[in-house]
């Protein structure tokens, strides 16, 4: 057992011999037996044991066990205690999801402050069964029949490759002392109904069925890595990247067949579900400015793309420029001068700067978002026009018109910010002093 354990992390390349190893123990049998080959095989160890306070005097028999181990082992023991009933009340989650999320959540605050290099847990063959039937119940992509993996990140799990008999012989074998769950014979739980309830069951079908099982969820990892690399190579020809913005092609997209799972495989790392994919799909042929919402997230679709930006908390507070400052950083990025309107003086076309009369505007200036209602004379034209028309007329698109910015003077507006100059502030032949301006991108 030792052998085989020291090659399958070998194998798997979760730790070095040099590394320290924080080891989840709860005091059942796989954990126990987990501490004691990571020990024989001279490992740095410390123990980490939660209280979840759901087994009455068992729980407390458990923590007292777990520090009888830090002694017969001479390790360091971090212990914790968790109402994990009102935990789950409060998220309206499962006992089982709840125990899991405080256990992972303060793995991770102890591995991070004593400085471990990875953490440890018991999970083995059968646990690995158990995971496929459950997310086969509760319906699942490939990903997660494929079970779960040596190493997620910090989290290595080294008896992967062990049966729970193997374990009990183990266990037998040095005489470990442990403690039975007994909820482990209740199936109210749903991994406790697949243990004792369906694996027997198709044992009966087929005596060799567990190893069965493990080759067909390696078979379907290989086809998930493959799957993999598809759905990635596909996502560089349909996607464009430009600073925080992504912009998915529609033309592209159309090409694509099954559209469906694509599109979701796309989408599900910015936390789009399967009913938004549908929606999205469906407005594909429509009319552009229709948005979709994840939690994280948000996509426009504009005319031929799907524009796809992160969410954030839109900043509507206002910024004040006054005469004396010669560079702007927030909420945009501004190099400000003063120039003399004569012989050496030239302007520039591009969208990027702006020439202002300084006698036509009174300071502090105000920077602020624009806002429905604005209007402006742009540069060279008669008539007066909304900001929403021009915005119309530029085809900018919804994120777009968002981050504009408005420079104003009192209630007008003197520049739309990186695009177009109010006509009544600009330079004339009467002007001795221009207002500089230039927005670094």
């Amino acid at each position: 057992m030792i052998q085989r354990f020291k090659h399958y992390i070998q194998e798997n390349h979760l730790f070095n011999q040099s590394d320290t190893i924080l080891v989840g123990v709860s005091g059942g049998i796989d954990s126990v037996v987990l501490l004691d080959l990571l020990d024989k095989a001279g490992y740095s160890v410390a123990i980490a044991h939660c209280n979840f306070n759901l087994r009455g005097d068992e729980s407390d028999q458990d923590e007292r066990l777990v520090i009888e181990l830090g002694h017969k082992y001479d390790v360091p023991v971090y212990k914790t205690s968790f109402n994990t009933l009102a935990y789950a009340t409060e998220h309206k989650i499962s006992i089982e999801m709840a125990a899991r999320d405080l256990r992972y959540h303060w793995f991770e605050m102890i591995r991070s402050a004593h400085h471990f290099d990875y953490i440890a847990v018991a999970h083995h063959r059968d646990d690995q069964l158990e995971t496929f039937f459950l997310n086969l119940a509760r319906g699942t992509g490939i990903n997660g029949l494929t079970g779960m993996r040596p190493v997620n990140g910090k989290i290595v799990r080294p008896l992967l490759y062990s049966s729970r008999l193997e374990i009990e012989q183990y266990r037998h074998k040095n005489f470990l002392d442990y403690n039975e769950d007994s909820t482990n014979q209740s199936v109210d739980y749903q991994r406790n109904k697949i243990r004792h309830n369906l694996l027997p069951v198709m044992e009966t079908l087929n005596p060799s069925f567990r190893e069965g099982m493990i080759k067909t969820m390696g078979y379907l990892e290989d086809i998930a890595k493959i799957g993999e690399r598809a759905i990635a190579m596909a996502w560089e020809r349909v996607m464009i990247r430009k600073a925080d913005e992504l912009f998915i092609s529609i033309a592209e997209l159309k090409l694509l067949d099954p559209l469906s799972t694509y599109l979701f495989e796309f989408l599900k790392p910015f936390g789009f579900n399967s009913v938004t994919v549908a929606e999205i799909i469906a407005s594909l042929n429509g009319i552009s400015g229709k948005q979709f919402l994840s939690q994280s997230h948000r996509i426009v679709h504009d005319r031929d793309l799907l524009i796809l930006t992160s969410l954030s908390v839109d900043n509507l507070g206002h910024y004040y420029l006054d005469s004396d400052i010669k560079e702007l950083v927030i909420p945009v990025h501004l190099n400000i001068g003063i120039a003399s309107n004569d012989s050496s003086f030239r302007i520039t076309g591009s969208r990027l700067m702006a020439y202002v009369d300084l006698e036509k505007v009174q300071f502090p200036l105000l920077i602020r978002r624009w806002q429905q209602g604005d209007y402006f004379k742009p540069l060279g034209m008669e008539g007066f026009k909304k900001v929403s028309d021009f915005f119309i007329d530029s085809k900018l698109s919804l994120p777009e018109k968002e981050k504009v910015w408005i420079l104003a003077n009192g209630e007008q507006v003197v520049w739309i910010i990186g695009h177009r100059l109010d006509d009544r502030f600009k330079i004339t032949p009467t002007t001795t002093k221009v207002l500089v301006l230039e927005l670094i991108e």
